[in-house]
């Protein structure tokens, strides 16, 4: 399933992006080689004896630019410029830079001509008005293949940046590996996942209750509620790790892998303190007011993802066999299964939202504080309280810490492959317009139906996809309609109701070299549409 999609993100990708390209270049888009006439003032005299620079400031006049780029601007725009002659070689050009006041158009020709901030321009003749003063006609340099480009772009900077994630794990992995192995030793994960025991022994018949295992997902599932990203990925690969040295069929995942990662893919979490922190940063009045809403839809996407890796435990295919699979169960095709799924979320969102009705008296700003300050002091608390357990062990503290970080380079290494892979993946996807020319036309049709507002779309699509850009998403949407509207309030609960679906299944899976995740897509996939179809319910029914 995996490299179905993963090449599928590639192909719509590079095909949309060629497919824009080919339509801009027939339509000319941006008027290559077609002049257009500007003001120069310039900052000292004009002498055209030498090479020379010249700082002045060039004046677009409306009616000129409305008339070559058919746009309806109402005032003429002013850019400071940098006249550049040759006398002797009979050369001249012009160096633009963008602000504020620049048409949308010639900021997108900037970007894709190199520099965000510079347009680069021949000129083609001038007159001079007075010493000061040159009238110039101009032909900016050409664009073409702009969304191939930004492709290119997109695949050297994200394969960089998955390098940059993995390395950036070393330190935090050599951590929380050295401090779990001391509490390992000094028998403390042991005695925790005990005290579970009759939770894990449904969700993971599979895994003998006293196995490492059981500790690292409980430290795991324990730092994400709290929101500590930086000590739930250790505990989490480090469960991973466990749970494959139980594995009968290296390379494939086993059912309590995905059950793990459906859990982690819900992202429920107590405090979604990067969206609460975005909104307070926008000028919400109430910043913390989606805490209730997130937890809603989190706990959707977690219950709907346990359940259906259950479900798919139960009719396991095998690649090949899915004509005998269909065969042998037609008496429970797969409709069936989806209208279970959605009663249980149904079932599950009126139970949620009875208990948040019991509960209203509780003061929501003092369990945030409370939340808050218990999130803030997890971490050292953690470490005091596993080392100093082991010391009062008799552990060799010390040398088993040690021990136990050497692990964390080794697996923060084993990742990058699978981290690049996947990532350039999205980003292809992303940089070639495929989301936004392909995905959201197409999913308009249901979010229409089920009363999804479009402009919250975008947030739901890439949010599986891309932690950064479903932020930069969440962020622009609030900009636009506000952070306390229902829009506003709507996507930020998407962003604290499911989780990067993709980054997770290569980091994870990654870290143990599973090629074969069988079901694990659909179940990470479920859980964020059950996540996303939460937070619609709870936000409308709270907001609209």
């Amino acid at each position: 399933m995996l490299n179905y999609i993963w090449l599928s993100l590639i192909v719509l990708g590079i095909g949309s992006a060629l497919v824009i390209d080919l339509t801009d270049i027939s339509s000319n888009k941006y008027h290559n080689n077609e002049p257009i006439e500007i003001t120069l003032e310039l900052s000292s005299p004009f002498k055209p004896d030498k090479i020379v620079v010249y700082d002045c400031t060039a004046q677009i006049k409306a009616g000129n630019y409305n008339a070559l780029y058919g746009d309806s601007l109402i005032a003429d725009f002013y850019l400071p410029a940098q006249f550049s002659i040759n006398e002797k070689e009979n050369k001249y050009g012009i160096l633009l830079k963008t602000n504020d006041e620049t048409p949308p158009l010639w900021k997108e020709i900037a970007k894709e001509s190199g520099e965000e901030t510079e347009l680069f321009a021949k000129v083609s003749s001038f007159e001079m008005e007075n010493t000061h003063k040159l009238n110039a006609v101009i032909i900016l340099d050409a664009v073409s293949f702009s969304m191939m480009k930004n492709v290119t772009n997109e695949v050297i900077s994200i394969a960089g940046t998955a390098v940059t994630i993995a390395l950036g794990l070393i330190g935090i992995m050599a951590l929380w590996l050295g401090v779990m192995k001391v509490a390992e030793d000094a028998g403390l994960i042991a005695k925790l996942a005990n005290m579970i025991k009759p939770i894990t022994k449904k969700l993971f018949p599979e895994i003998p209750s006293d196995h490492p295992a059981i500790g690292a997902m409980l430290m795991n599932i324990s730092a994400n509620m709290l929101g500590l990203g930086n000590a739930a990925t250790p505990f989490g690969l480090k469960a991973m790790d466990e749970l494959d040295k139980l594995n009968p069929e290296k390379g494939t995942a086993t059912n309590a892998m995905v059950t793990f990662l459906a859990i982690n893919t819900a992202g429920l979490t107590l405090i979604p303190a990067t969206a609460i922190a975005v909104r307070a940063a926008q000028g919400s009045a109430d910043p913390a007011i989606i805490i209730g809403t997130s937890i809603f839809g989190a706990s959707c996407a977690t219950i709907t993802g346990i359940v259906a890796a259950k479900l798919f435990e139960k009719f396991p295919i095998t690649k090949g066999e899915f004509g005998n699979w269909f065969r042998e169960n037609w008496k429970l095709p797969a409709a069936i299964l989806l209208i279970i799924l959605f009663f249980l979320i149904g079932s599950v969102a009126g139970l949620l939202s009875a208990i948040a009705s019991a509960f209203s008296f509780i003061d929501i700003e003092i369990l945030k504080n409370v939340i808050q300050i218990l999130s803030t002091i997890a971490i050292p608390f953690l470490i005091l309280f596993f080392i100093g357990y082991g010391a009062l062990k008799k552990v060799k503290v010390y040398e088993q810490f040690v021990e136990g970080a050497k692990d964390g380079f080794n697996i923060a290494i084993k990742i990058i492959p699978y981290l690049v892979a996947m990532l350039v993946a999205i980003g292809i996807f992303r940089a070639g317009g495929a989301l936004d020319n392909l995905l959201i036309p197409v999913m308009r049709v249901f979010t229409d139906f089920i009363g999804m507002p479009v402009e919250a779309l975008p947030m739901a699509l890439i949010r599986p996809l891309s932690g950064s850009g479903s932020l930069g998403v969440m962020a622009e949407t609030m900009s636009v309609y506000g952070p306390d509207s229902f829009i506003g309030v709507l996507v930020s609960t998407f962003f604290g109701s499911t989780e990067t679906t993709f980054y997770v299944l290569a980091v994870y899976f990654g870290a143990v070299s599973i090629r074969k995740t069988r079901h694990a897509v659909v179940v990470g996939l479920l859980a964020d549409v059950a996540g996303i179809l939460g937070a619609l319910f709870i936000v409308k029914l709270m907001f609209s």
